[in-house]
């Protein structure tokens, strides 16, 4: 194999690793969890998110407070752009977040979309792509009232957090 595909194949399987990553987080946010969420990060990792910037420890326990207050979160990972130089590759990957807050006094149950890109600086070390440095730079939020809808019959298989969600299960 020549020089050139060699480096080629390098950097797409980098590539490949760190787009799990970012894949896994959302996973682990939408699922509670930590452990898995955690996994994307080095242990000296940085997060700006939002009012938040700091350490991981720190990070995951805000994220677990700010979830708290939502029904459900899915997180849906858009355009990924990864640039592998090395060790190191930054990425940027565009995001809808979408958040179901349930109803409280005379507020309706609402859908808060919020429309983000992570701005990832990851490094690999010991053979592991993770999270270095995130930031999350948010572009614009919608939410509207939860209109009357299908409701799922009983026996359909709905998704829950860890470890109850069905992705816990062996299948």
């Amino acid at each position: 194999m020549d020089v050139q595909t060699e480096a080629a194949l390098v950097r797409l399987l980098a590539t490949s690793e760190i787009r799990d990553v970012v894949h896994r987080y959302s996973r682990g946010i939408d699922r509670r969890d930590l452990e898995l969420v955690r996994s994307c990060y080095h242990a000296d990792a940085q997060d700006e998110h939002g009012d938040f910037s700091g350490g991981v420890e720190e990070f995951l326990q805000h994220a677990l407070a700010g979830l708290s207050r939502c029904e459900r979160t899915m997180h849906l990972i858009g355009n990924v752009l990864v640039e592998v130089e090395g060790e190191r590759a930054r990425c940027e990957s565009y995001a809808l977040a979408f958040h179901r807050l349930p109803a409280g006094g005379e507020r309706p149950a609402r859908d808060r979309v919020v429309a983000l890109r992570y701005l990832d600086l990851f490094t690999r070390r010991g053979g592991e792509w993770r999270i270095q440095v995130r930031r999350c730079v948010c572009e614009w939020t919608r939410t509207d009232p939860v209109g009357p809808g299908w409701d799922f019959p009983p026996g359909w298989l709905r998704g829950g957090f860890a470890p109850a969600d069905p992705i816990s299960e062996d299948w």
